[in-house]
Order: structure tokens, then sequence, then C-alpha cells
């Protein structure tokens, strides 16, 4: 079972830093965007054990899911330890929690608590 934590607002730069300090090994990320047109992430974990994720800007939920279906089971196939699924606000962060919770995910995935970068 692979624990989620969603990693919400603030500034991108401020939830890719959140997921750094949080990453161990065999952890996998999913960001919304790119923060300042930078990947920090990659460069906060150098010698990390982390898979980022790259999806484009825009709600997962309200988006049709597909985009967020796709990478995550992309992402869940390399059976990571953790998984951060980072959105840039918490407006919709109850639906992608739903979301999360229906099958196939309600098997292979179990929330954890959120960080709130706000």
């Amino acid at each position: 079972m692979t624990l989620v934590t969603l990693v919400f607002g603030g500034k991108a730069t401020d939830r890719e830093r959140a997921i750094a300090a949080a990453a161990g090994l065999s952890n996998t990320a999913i960001v919304e965007g790119l923060p300042a047109g930078e990947a920090a992430l990659e460069q906060l974990t150098t010698g990390f054990d982390l898979d980022v994720f790259r999806i484009a800007a825009g709600c997962p939920c309200c988006s049709g899911n597909l985009t967020i279906r796709v990478t995550l089971n992309r992402a869940l196939r390399r059976r990571p330890n953790r998984l951060f699924l980072s959105l840039s606000n918490s407006a919709h962060k109850e639906k992608v929690r739903h979301f999360l919770q229906e099958p196939p995910y309600l098997a292979l995935l179990e929330l954890s608590t959120d960080i709130n970068c706000d």
C-alpha cells in the first residue's frame, strides 16, 4: 500500500520544498506545473530516490481526471512507498481525496495527513 500525502497552497516553490523535506526512500511526487519555470524539486532532491511526474497546471478533479489517472497509474507501477500529490490550492482537496478513495485506488493507496503550505 502506498501512503499518499496531499501538498497544497502557498507558492509552487514552497510546496516543492515541503516535499523535498519530507521525502525519503522510494518516493514519488506528482506535481502540478512548474514553479517560475524551474524544476526546483529535482534540484532540491539530488541524491534522493524520488521520481517526479509533472502535470499541466489546473485542477485534476475538474479536468476530467484523465491526466491524473494516467499519471497516477504510471507512478503506481513503480510501487513507491510514499506518493506526494502537489495541488496549487485546497479548493477541491476533498474531491481529490474522494477520488483517491474510490476503486481501483482504494486498494492501493492510504491517505496520510496533508501538508498545508499556506
